[in-house]
């Protein structure tokens, strides 16, 4: 049995946090933030896809297009990225442009410029870029290109906030430039704060340094695994211990910290050394595997649906066998209170991001509407995404959005069905069938056609040779040959319809063609020879 340890703020006791980390997987690196016996937190890598996000790379223009406001670049990937007039810093354009909707192929001063990944490519989108270059230090951001952000992030509040503006007043900050200081910063001495500046400083030389000398596409900087941006973010004074796995990953964090100068959290890095695995130990794993599935249970009996298109992601939330409550009302005023928690990890669990649609069960109390509205607001309020959230509306529709802080998880983790092509449906047999012979009907019209050869799967050829030979046969009357081919290798809704033309046969060209000259040679002779007659 695991302790619940808690910590105190005032008169306000809080469920310590405890970061583990599971390297035992070679291909696979897992962090989940518990919270008590509650998986609070997950993130996930994979070996196999590479995360290309905040990295920076030397990319060429590839083409402008006024039309949607943006550039192509090429930075060495298959598809190119997506640049935005408005993320496209002035000192890339020539000084006669006034206003980002005037660019065009003569506005750059060079082909090559420097971006850094703002979203990674999906499915089909290439990734995100642009020219506002954010460098991550350890207690401090730095942003080279832009001096409109400049202050101190809004999780720190009270007195920490008051004593940071002083020592960020202090700093030594070069003219356009802006800077952004993390909460890691707090209790930390300006020579500290100015040190961090200091590299990030130098760093951002290199960089241009380094894309002055190199030709582009180029690979500048890449950012740091994973194991380093889940302490750069997730470290937190609520973090009451950090379990690791894995020794090579435990000697990496321990260096990290030890840079840090944090030495509360360097005592609190352990290694786990238990004949258990370290998720099933804390028993969350199968709070893990509810991030991949597409229907959550819920305690009450109820459940949410959680599918995702390429414009928004729909959260339904259904009563299923919940039946506890006074009237219909309080059930699914209760049902909806469950799945707004549940709902707020998986957000978290997945990483999802964009436009979040949420069809919550028909409430008529406005004040039940609105209760829930702000507990959705109180559990998404420690997100480490920007969450904005709507009303729900008259059909019982909550609209939200949520910042895409990395891949999600479904990018990251699945790849489209070859079968129904990310559908999710695939066409009955006899539906399917039938097209396949509208198709037949089609091909056999056409001008020329002797053969049609069909290859379908089993049970699909199953179908037109049992329940449709007539009508084939009806095709074949008009003297064409029809042929179905079963393949063991294919299935629906694959299939393949080739039509071959019949050969007109033609009398040789050649042959016409030297009868023809030698017509015109016997004329030109006899027309020589009157002439040659007549001169005489």
């Amino acid at each position: 049995m695991q302790r619940i340890k808690f910590f105190k703020i005032g008169y306000i006791y809080f469920i310590m946090k405890k970061m583990l980390i599971n390297a035992t997987q070679s291909v696979e690196v897992r962090i989940a933030i518990i919270k008590g016996k509650q998986l609070y937190d997950l993130d996930i890598e994979n070996t196999c896809y590479k995360k290309k996000k905040s990295n920076i790379y030397l990319g060429k223009i590839s083409r402008i297009v006024p039309s949607l406001e943006a550039v192509f670049i090429d930075y060495g990937s298959d598809k190119h990225g997506f640049l935005p007039f408005k993320d496209i810093a002035k000192e890339y354009l020539c000084n006669t442009i006034s206003h980002t909707k005037l660019i065009n192929k003569f506005s750059f001063k060079s082909k090559n410029i420097i971006v850094q990944i703002n979203k990674e490519e999906r499915t089909n989108k290439g990734a995100s870029l642009t020219t506002f270059i954010s460098l991550a230090g350890i207690y401090l951001i730095l942003l080279p290109n832009n001096p409109h952000i400049y202050g101190i992030s809004k999780k720190i509040s009270g007195n920490a906030r008051n004593m940071l503006k002083q020592k960020l007043s202090l700093l030594s900050i070069p003219n356009g430039m802006g800077i952004i200081i993390r909460t890691s910063s707090i209790g930390k001495d300006l020579k500290t704060l100015n040190l961090d500046l200091q590299c990030r400083l130098k760093h951002w030389e290199i960089i241009k340094h380094t894309a002055n000398k190199k030709i582009s596409p180029f690979l500048i900087y890449q950012e740091s695994n994973i194991i380093i941006r889940a302490l750069r973010d997730y470290l937190t004074p609520d973090i009451q211990e950090i379990l690791i796995d894995h020794t090579k990953i435990l000697q990496i964090a321990k260096n990290y910290i030890n840079i840090l100068g944090h030495k509360d959290f360097y005592d609190k890095i352990k290694f786990y050394k238990g004949p258990i695995p370290l998720f099933s130990y804390y028993q969350i794993e199968s709070q893990i595997e509810t991030a991949f599935q597409r229907k959550v249970r819920l305690c009450s009996g109820g459940s949410i649906v959680i599918d995702s298109t390429e414009a928004l992601t729909s959260i339904d939330v259904n009563s299923a066998k919940a039946t506890k409550g006074a009237d219909i009302e309080e059930t699914a005023f209760n049902i909806n209170l469950e799945a707004v928690d549940e709902i707020a990890k998986q957000l978290r669990f997945r990483d999802i991001g964009g436009l979040i649609v949420i069809d919550f069960i028909d409430m008529s109390l406005m004040a039940h509407q609105l209760t829930i509205k702000k507990r959705l607001q109180a559990k998404t309020k420690k997100d480490r995404a920007k969450i904005q959230i709507n009303h729900i509306s008259r059909f019982g529709l909550l609209e939200m959005s949520r910042q895409r802080l990395n891949s999600s998880l479904k990018d990251s983790s699945y790849y489209i069905c070859p079968r129904c092509g990310g559908n999710g449906f695939l066409r009955n047999n006899k539906s399917l069938s039938l097209s396949i012979l509208r198709l037949i009907e089609e091909q056999s019209f056409k001008n020329q056609t002797k053969e049609i050869y069909v290859t379908v799967p089993i049970k699909i050829a199953n179908y037109l040779l049992k329940e449709q030979k007539q009508v084939i046969y009806s095709i074949q009357k008009r003297n064409i040959k029809i042929s179905i081919i079963p393949d063991i290798k294919l299935y629906t809704p694959n299939y393949y319809i080739v039509r071959k033309k019949t050969q007109i046969k033609k009398k040789n060209i050649y042959l016409k063609i030297k009868k023809l000259l030698h017509k015109i040679i016997v004329l030109y002779n006899n027309i020589l020879y009157f002439i040659k007659k007549k001169s005489k």
